[in-house]
């Protein structure tokens, strides 16, 4: 029994780093191109993801079996309360560590690494290394490539189309009270040898119109409608589906460790895990969200709108087929090909976000190997 108690604790903690590490990424590009604050971001991501979450226990069944371990150790040993155990606390500790320094990863990832060294300690003789590349790896790897070159692709296309109908971009800047005001509209009064070039409002103040904060609008009409409302809705819209994917193909990665032995009914399961992530996001996102939106690269909103809808298509459509991509390496290669195309990616970033990557399964199989060793003893 106590075991059982460990092990759902261990999955919810699972959820709690998941949801502080995973919840900003939907919506990380409304917030980096300065479509929105971070709170009304974060709430509109919170959100989304807690409803994807319950949506998973009726459209993705599959990824819930996927994440018991079951096909890569023997069936028996899936089933051990002291594996699943293991495969939890590995992934959480990794994931948490990870959130702490800023560092979006992949709680897939994670999951792997668990089942990798709960099962290298468990029947390093039986474990089909096969099932993990096939059903695991070959996503993963895919799909950070897929999104950079659909995001490039797609937002080429976007250009010229913007360039067909003639249309414009005007750079703003936020004044006091987060207004954004063209800087078409100010009166330039110099700013030789100062950080950033000196302007003036028309109520006679000054501000400097510095690179961190002057974005691009867009400027008139797609089919009779504002441009600029038509990107907004589009942006907005797509911030919430990302989210909503998110929790959609998170959740059940979850809730599979917690059905193999039966320690909780299936919907229970999903709502305590979906409630989890949400707070998780809610108290500890900050850092992964200034990584994300702030650091990878700078977008303008058309450039966001197109990297969340080439995450939005990818992560929903690999839910919907119980493939376990990570939402982390998608929105990240996304965000990553906007940066491509605008040439503003941040190389030192990007180069420290992949080693994280990288880490990720060795940091949680050698978790899981320990926590397995512990809990086979007093189990």
């Amino acid at each position: 029994m106590l075991i059982l108690i460990a092990l759902v604790a261990a999955t919810l903690f699972l959820a709690y780093a998941n949801g502080a590490n995973d919840n900003f990424k939907g919506v990380a590009t409304l917030y980096g191109s300065h479509s929105a604050s971070y709170r009304t971001a974060l709430g509109l991501g919170t959100i989304a993801t807690f409803l994807g979450g319950i949506c998973s226990l009726f459209l993705a069944t599959g990824l819930i079996k996927a994440f018991s371990g079951s096909g890569v150790v023997p069936a028996a040993v899936a089933a051990s309360p002291e594996f699943l155990l293991a495969v939890a606390t590995g992934a959480a500790g990794a994931v948490f560590l990870a959130t702490r320094v800023g560092l979006p990863i992949s709680t897939t990832h994670a999951l792997i690494g668990g089942i990798l060294g709960a099962g290298a300690i468990a029947t390093a003789a039986n474990l089909n290394l096969a099932v993990l590349g096939r059903s695991f790896a070959a996503p993963l790897l895919l799909s950070p490539v897929l999104s950079v070159g659909l995001t490039v692709v797609l937002y080429g296309a976007a250009h010229r189309l913007g360039q067909r109908f003639k249309l414009t971009r005007e750079t703003c800047v936020c004044l006091d009270g987060g207004d954004l005001v063209p800087l078409s509209t100010l009166e330039p009064v110099g700013g030789e040898g100062c950080a950033a070039p000196t302007y003036r409002t028309a109520a006679g103040g000054l501000v400097v119109a510095d690179a961190q904060v002057c974005v691009e609008k867009y400027g008139g009409r797609f089919f009779g409608l504002r441009l600029q409302r038509v990107i907004d809705a589009g942006h907005f819209t797509t911030a919430a589906a990302v989210s909503f994917a998110r929790g959609l193909n998170d959740t059940p990665k979850m809730v599979g460790l917690l059905l193999v032995v039966r320690a909780i009914e299936v919907p229970l399961g999903v709502v305590a895990v979906a409630v989890v992530m949400a707070v998780g996001g809610l108290l500890n996102a900050r850092k992964v969200a200034q990584t994300m939106g702030r650091k990878i690269s700078r977008m303008n909103d058309g450039q966001a709108f197109t990297a969340n809808l080439v995450t939005a298509v990818l992560v929903i459509s690999a839910s919907r087929l119980g493939l376990p991509v990570s939402t982390t390496h998608v929105s990240v290669g996304a965000i990553a090909g906007v940066g491509l195309v605008n040439r503003t990616a941040n190389r030192q970033v990007i180069s420290g976000i992949l080693a994280s990557w990288l880490l990720t399964i060795p940091v949680g199989a050698a978790l899981a190997g320990l926590v397995y060793v512990v809990a086979s003893r007093f189990g």
